[in-house]
């Protein structure tokens, strides 16, 4: 494993940044199944616990300079954090609908479906031009065909419903509290969407200054997404 000196802005972009993102989406993931085990608070859960894995995996191929290896593990961490919004799709499903009628089954089969389809962005790995490289500084540069192919699979596949679903659950609501909250957790989502989808043009354009910006946008919009998410939601998931 050959590994290289890590730029002072890199380090801050990766392991303080990213590293505050991490520690308070864990944090929120254990506060939420301490509360309790239940279904319902082991799906949030896992919209917090899945992007803890994918940072957790780009913490440790940071310094690496072995091309395959920063391009395999670079693809496992963009797994991990693009694939946690199809578990709020799920938990909103679950809401709308009741746990008898989305059952573990259909719940299985809706995040094979979704991890089936964001998987097999690893296929334009092995295309020429059209996948995923490395520029002088170690960062990934996207294709078009393959941030295409990305965002396509994430706004159809989770963000589209979510949005949808969210609609339908506040429509439902009669008290004013409970619409106040739910609008706490759509804006949080909507904070989580600029952020991905902030990632999703700078990996494109590789814009140095861009990428930099983001990286400190982005620890913002991601604090205060997993804030106003948990507060519009995970608070009330009780025994």
């Amino acid at each position: 494993m050959v590994l290289f000196q890590l730029t002072p802005m890199r380090i801050i972009t990766i392991y303080v940044a990213q590293g505050v993102i991490f520690a308070f989406f864990l944090f929120l993931a254990i506060k939420i199944l301490k509360r309790d085990r239940k279904r319902l608070n082991v799906i949030f859960a896992g919209f917090y616990i899945s992007p803890v894995f994918g940072m957790f995996v780009n913490f440790i191929y940071g310094p690496m300079t072995d091309v395959n290896l920063v391009l395999v593990l670079n693809f496992v961490t963009n797994f991990g954090i693009f694939y946690s919004p199809i578990f709020l799709v799920v938990f909103d499903l679950i809401l709308l609908k009741s746990e008898k009628v989305i059952t573990t089954t259909k719940q299985t089969l809706i995040f094979l479906a979704y991890g089936i389809a964001l998987f097999s962005m690893v296929f334009f790995l092995f295309i020429p031009g059209a996948g995923v490289t490395l520029n002088a500084n170690w960062s990934p540069v996207w294709s078009l065909p393959f941030f295409i192919y990305v965002i396509s699979v994430v706004s159809i596949g989770a963000v589209i419903p979510f949005l949808y679903l969210s609609l339908q659950i506040y429509k439902k609501f009669e008290d004013d509290i409970l619409k106040k909250k739910w609008k706490f957790f759509i804006y949080g989502f909507f904070c989580l969407l600029v952020f991905l989808y902030g990632i999703f043009i700078s990996n494109t354009l590789n814009i140095d200054i861009f990428r930099t910006l983001l990286g400190l946008v982005g620890l913002i919009l991601a604090i205060i997404a997993g804030y106003l998410m948990y507060s519009g939601v995970g608070r009330q998931l009780e025994k």
